[in-house]
């Protein structure tokens, strides 16, 4: 997963604000916005980046919640990664017991197969109809009777196909991403010392900031960790 993301941004290149690590990454935990960041004094030495909400000056109501700036945010996913490792065993069994029980697809399978036998019969029966009525003389209003039912029978069956075929996607999709959690964590040593952007891709959803002294780490096991 890291592999990829850094690839996208091209080998050893650097961040920039548009795909720095923490660009959608950073919550306000008062409006929702995300965090932006944004350089204060750019032309002198004390240039310095900062991140903040992004809506933070819209309109008569500001929110109240700080900037942070890089190495704040790093020292305070240090904290919450650090508590999250040190129930480590805990939360591998954990999420291997909720990636079998809350992402199973064996009965959205089972519908997907008789929804695609479903909607293959009826639209069988439609051409049926259709052959027929070029075919023979019908009383046209009960061949177009016939043939609305027919048509609304396969509509719904599509409709709930898609949803299914949706849903499974969705079910496979956040399994693969806990299983891709999970082997990262798995790997992980039981403390971290420093910031790496490994670590911050492997582990991290995103963060809410609600105050300087109350930040969560929502991890990408579902978990959040106050800093």
């Amino acid at each position: 997963m890291v592999q990829r993301e850094m690839a996208k941004r091209g080998k050893g290149k650097k961040y920039h604000s548009g795909v720095h690590a923490f660009s959608t990454k950073i919550k306000c935990g008062e409006c929702g916005s995300w965090y932006g960041s944004k350089v204060w004094h750019s032309n002198s030495k004390y240039r310095k980046t900062i991140w903040q909400c992004n809506h933070k000056f819209d309109g008569d109501c500001r929110c109240q919640t700080p900037h942070l700036t890089d190495e704040e945010i790093q020292l305070h996913f240090l904290s919450a990664a650090n508590k999250l490792l040190a129930t480590k065993a805990a939360v591998i069994a954990n999420g291997r017991e909720m990636q079998a029980l809350l992402f199973d697809t064996t009965e959205l399978e089972a519908e997907q197969a008789q929804l695609l036998e479903e909607t293959q019969v009826v639209s069988d029966m439609v051409q049926q109809a259709i052959q027929e009525n070029a075919r023979t003389a019908l009383n046209q209003t009960e061949y177009q009777k016939r043939y609305d039912s027919l048509v609304q029978r396969f509509d719904r069956a599509k409709t709930r196909l898609e949803e299914v075929t949706a849903e499974i996607q969705e079910k496979q999709t956040a399994s693969a991403n806990m299983g891709t959690f999970l082997n990262a964590f798995e790997q992980m040593p039981d403390a971290l010392a420093e910031f790496s952007l490994e670590s911050w891709h492997s582990m991290v959803y995103f963060a809410t900031v609600y105050s300087i002294d109350d930040i969560r780490f929502t991890f990408k096991n579902g978990q959040e960790i106050q800093a």
